[in-house]
């Protein structure tokens, strides 16, 4: 969320992507993950960049946030797919802004769970158009 904030027109082309495919009579679900799920292509790691997915490649074992092998994660297939449907919900429930006007800051704290250094702080408010589906 934090990086869509960072790009709000980038956050507007995922809410119209989600309004387009998913439509605005109902909400996110699962089945829509065939529809709404990116490959993942790291050609600059550093870069937010979510114009890479459009190409449909997938390159091998580039991201492994969940390990790998016999002793990876063995509920990383259950986050990938929670995840994408909250971030997913988020941005078709709520128009999101910065609460500040600078660049929300990225930098990593300390734990087992890579928390960010600062939490995010935003604002959302309801979009009137979901009113008759929530």
């Amino acid at each position: 969320m934090t990086l869509l904030l960072n790009h709000p027109d980038v956050l507007k082309k995922a809410r119209a992507e989600l309004d387009n495919l998913v439509g605005l009579e109902r909400l996110v679900e699962e089945s829509d993950l065939a529809k709404l799920q990116d490959p993942r292509v790291w050609e600059d790691p550093t870069s937010f960049k979510p114009e890479r997915f459009e190409t449909g490649e997938v390159e091998g074992h580039r991201l492994m946030p969940f390990g790998m092998g016999r002793r990876s994660c063995p509920g990383a297939s259950l986050a990938q797919r929670v995840v994408g449907l909250v971030l997913a919900s988020l941005i078709q429930c709520f128009e999101w802004v910065r609460v500040s006007e600078n660049q929300i800051d990225l930098t990593e704290g300390t734990g087992l769970s890579m928390p960010k250094l600062e939490p995010l702080v935003a604002m959302c408010r309801a979009r009137h158009i979901m009113d008759k589906i929530l």
